[in-house]
């Protein structure tokens, strides 16, 4: 007798990888993107001092990702590969945030409809303008959908959470150290909910130390390059950390140590 093959309609088997991405992108630890007053904040809850989870592709152009550490630095290499071919064999100026969006899109779409097992990633393309109001924040999930948001993105754990933190207290062309202290908080809320399992009451949130947050601007202020990562004693200051010798690191900086899964993911 001959078995019947397995049937699941495609309806299901789009559900089933939508699920399943879900599964994964939720237990990474939560990363924030906003606008401030000079540029782009990136700010990450990351342990690792070398697994990063916001880059730098090109002169004006950052990255930031949640979910499996490797597939996004892949998508992360990719888009590094993609900004110097094109800016070579045409103009700098050619390079821009909505071109990487799009490769991101069809990259990411077609692998959730192509093969067996999508990505685990959400990420984040910004690129800095001239002026703040051409500041662009593109934010591409799993499928390879794509938005345009405005003046915030956040991914990982406890997204909703953390977005509200920030929705709160969020205003247009904040200074560095007050949007920088308003991600930090928005960011400790949501691993506080994270870590109980259910929201955080109010005064029982404790901040994240500055050695598990991973922090980079894009600053208008410099020429060329405008990705700067900011840590140790310029983290603790903009941050109101008391100075003192860095403590030691949880334990070695490999992805099954910092990572949230099996899946070898710091994000």
């Amino acid at each position: 007798m001959t078995q019947m093959p397995y049937y699941a309609s495609a309806e299901q088997v789009m559900r089933d990888r939508s699920e399943y991405a879900r599964k994964g992108i939720s237990r990474g630890r939560g990363v924030a993107v906003l606008t401030y007053a000079d540029g782009i904040l990136f700010i990450a809850e990351n342990p690792s001092t070398t697994l990063h989870k916001v880059g730098e592709i090109y002169d004006r152009i950052g990255f930031a990702a949640v979910g499996r550490y490797s597939e996004y630095e892949t998508l992360r290499q990719a888009g590094i590969r993609l900004a110097d071919v094109r800016g070579y064999s045409y103009n700098r100026r050619d390079v821009t945030g909505r071109v990487l969006a799009n490769a991101y899109a069809q990259t990411l779409g077609a692998i959730f409809t192509e093969q067996m097992k999508p990505y685990e990633v959400e990420v984040c393309v910004a690129e800095l303008g001239e002026q703040p109001r051409r500041d662009e924040l593109y934010r591409l999930t799993f499928d390879g959908s794509v938005v345009d948001e405005p003046d915030f993105v956040v991914m990982g754990a406890q997204a909703e959470a953390v977005s509200a933190a920030i929705r709160s207290g969020f205003q247009a062309r904040l200074p560095l150290r007050e949007a920088l202290a308003l991600a930090a908080s928005a960011l400790a809320s949501g691993a506080a909910a994270a870590a109980n399992g259910k929201a955080a009451g109010a005064g029982t949130v404790q901040a994240l130390p500055p050695q598990k947050l991973e922090v980079a601007v894009l600053d208008r202020n410099r020429t060329k390059r405008t990705f700067h990562r900011i840590s140790g004693a310029a983290l603790r200051d903009l941050l109101g950390a008391p100075d003192g010798p860095e403590p030691a690191p949880d334990g070695p900086a490999t992805p099954g140590d910092v990572g949230e899964d099996s899946s070898g993911s710091p994000a």
